[in-house]
């Protein structure tokens, strides 16, 4: 089956699977987030992808590297790659926040701005967690199911089904980084969110295990979690994490600076790590 037929097929399925989700949500009660995106992670990920990938090929979970566990080296890179890539990130998305759109494109500029701001209402909602159960829950829904879900859609499925056609490694890892950035419909957040999917694709293509990107999706957006959980509980200031790393006014960003440099170090290091240990 060619390459355009493969992502045709995962396309439709996707589709379907928004629509049964939207259906099913006529019988949900009204403002339910965590049910919503609980089945949207099912019906629109994860079950087009396994389809998908059991349609193409005879053992999908292997192709999709769900059969190979993470080795505890790789968990470590992953851990160790988020704690100093955190200033840098922050940097980026600052940086990205603040990008503007010539006059002429006005028009599309308040569009963006306004798709922005309702996705950020939402997230402020599934962030607002005051109890143990709540983050709990919350860490179940916006870490462990979307980190799931939407690696075994976007690295699974989409890049592995890639890695198969003429288009080379670093072509697949960095289009389905763009696709994954651009799926989030955050305009204001892409390029920081692009860079995350390409060290996502990066880490499935060297590890060949789906389950390292998983970890570090999960990783991120549970961080994420907690650090909303503690600023509302006071036990830490409000932006504390999103914040390390932002100079003063008119200061030089040193230490996103560093952070950058240091995971591009990293990284590199890992790329080579990998590529000879495959050769070995």
């Amino acid at each position: 089956m060619r390459l355009s037929r493969r992502l045709l097929l995962l396309l439709c399925l996707m589709l379907l699977g928004v629509i049964a989700t939207s259906i099913l949500l006529l019988f949900v009660p009204d403002g339910n987030l965590f049910a919503m995106l609980t089945m949207q992670d099912i019906l629109a990920f994860i079950l087009p992808a396994v389809v998908t990938m059991a349609i193409i090929y005879r053992r999908p979970f292997h192709v999709m590297g769900l059969d190979r566990a993470p080795s505890w080296l790789a968990i470590a890179i992953v851990i160790v790659f988020y704690v100093i890539s955190l200033p840098a990130m922050n940097w980026l998305v600052e940086m990205n926040k603040a990008m503007s759109l010539p006059s002429w494109m006005a028009g599309i500029e308040q569009a963006m701005r306004a798709a922005e701001d309702s996705a950020a209402e939402v997230t402020q909602e599934m962030l607002n967690i005051n109890s143990v159960g709540q983050l709990i829950l919350c860490v179940l829904v916006v870490g462990v199911m979307a980190g799931l879900s939407e690696e075994m859609l976007f690295r699974g499925a989409m890049l592995r089904t890639m890695q198969d056609s003429r288009l080379g490694k670093h072509a697949v890892v960095w289009i389905t980084a763009i696709l994954f950035s651009a799926f989030h419909l955050q305009f204001y957040g892409f390029v920081p969110r692009m860079l995350l999917g390409v060290w996502l694709g990066y880490l499935f293509v060297w590890t060949g295990s789906l389950w390292v990107p998983i970890i570090a999706h999960t990783l991120n957006n549970s961080t994420v979690v907690l650090m909303s959980y503690l600023s509302n509980k006071g036990v830490i200031p409000e932006g504390f994490g999103d914040n390390l790393g932002l100079p003063a006014a008119g200061s030089f960003p040193w230490l996103a600076t560093c952070s950058l440099i240091a995971s591009l170090a990293l990284a590199i290091s890992v790329h080579v790590f990998y590529t000879s240990r495959r050769k070995a």
